[in-house]
């Protein structure tokens, strides 16, 4: 029988020293990932799993034991959300917009297309299980553009209850950690190019930083390809919020058509528009070669804590609760993303 850990009563102490205490455990666990890395390497040859990936295992594996104290928490969280943020718009320091130009403005509406037609058939695939329709809306919009930030999103527009919304986040976020394991490990049997798997990775994985660590083995092209699909996915966040707010208002009110009080924050988070500044910075040669390795290498170090937090945050027993249904439909969902995106990747970036 497992043990838990439980912090139910306040320890001693101020709350934002509880909050370092949290933003403290994912320092750990990252620290952990890296000696793990490390001795992949020395015993093994090769790091076949990356620090990044290990930091979601391990915090994961920690959170199945411990269940941190509410302001423990709210530094956990500050790991997961607001460093990962911060690295995102710090990567923009590095990425040249040659890249994106790479891709070419016919591979963006192709992305666009795409996020519309994974929504309509991740919907399609949960009405065909049975769930609610605003279950099954949640869960398309989490698999198709990225995650829980896409349900926190898309949840007040449609009215969405509180269980739907804790079911949809739940099973988003193993499924958001199993891809970013899985991503890595296959990416040599599917014999493609760095521009290819970061491709691949933003097309298919949840969450920016997600995108990061999965492409990461494939080296830089595939980092910065992976975060600018992957930006392009989010930015499709604003309009299908509100297609889904139209579609799920109640009829036969007479209303008129709202967004369910979508704020500009969530169709274009700061991060998103920071990394976008910081990217046409660097396109202009302000950023000086240096200033954009060191930026490159804070992004890094945030990531692997913010995978830490991810992990932490991941509580796996939440999964069994959430029903076989639900989980069912998110994975056939995000499994018929992969077959799409795969097929685009190998038509587009031959």
């Amino acid at each position: 029988m497992t043990t838990t850990i439980s912090s139910s009563v306040s320890p001693p102490g101020r709350p934002i020293g509880l909050a370092l205490t949290g933003l403290a455990a994912c320092l750990g666990v990252a620290l952990a990932a890296d000696v793990v890395q490390a001795a992949e390497q020395r015993w093994l040859g090769r790091a076949w799993v990356e620090t990044v990936a290990l930091a979601i295992l391990i915090g994961a594996i920690v959170r199945l034991f411990w269940t941190p104290h509410r302001e423990v928490g709210r530094g956990i969280h500050f790991g997961a959300k607001t460093l990962l943020e911060v690295a995102v718009v710090l990567l923009g320091a590095s990425v040249s917009a040659r890249v994106l130009l790479a891709a070419g403005p016919v591979m963006l509406l192709i992305i666009a297309a795409m996020v519309i037609v994974a929504v309509l058939i991740s919907y399609g695939i949960g009405r065909a299980f049975r769930l609610p329709h605003r279950l099954a809306v949640l869960v398309a919009c989490g698999n198709s553009i990225c995650g829980n930030s896409a349900i926190a999103a898309v949840a007040p527009a449609i009215d969405a209850e509180g269980e739907d919304v804790a079911a949809s986040i739940a099973l988003t976020a193993v499924l958001g950690v199993a891809t970013v394991l899985v991503l890595p490990i296959a990416w040599r049997s599917l014999h493609l190019s760095a521009l290819q798997f970061g491709a691949l990775a933003g097309l298919t994985v949840y969450a920016v930083p997600q995108v990061l660590a999965a492409a990461a083995p494939a080296g830089p092209a595939a980092v910065q390809m992976g975060a600018l699909v992957k930006l392009a996915r989010v930015l499709m966040l604003g309009p299908v919020t509100f297609a889904a707010a139209v579609l799920s208002r109640p009829r036969g009110r007479g209303r008129a058509p709202t967004a369910g009080g979508l704020r500009l924050g969530q169709a274009a988070p700061w991060f998103i528009v920071g990394f976008a500044a910081l990217m046409v910075v660097r396109s202009t040669g302000m950023i000086p070669d240096g200033w954009a390795r060191g930026a490159a290498v804070t992004a890094n170090l945030l990531t692997v804590m913010s995978m830490a937090a991810l992990g932490l945050e991941t509580d796996l027993r939440a999964v069994a609760r959430s029903g076989v249904r639900v989980g069912a439909v998110a994975t056939l969902s995000l499994a018929a993303l992969g077959v799409m995106a795969l097929l685009v990747v190998r038509w587009r970036l031959t």
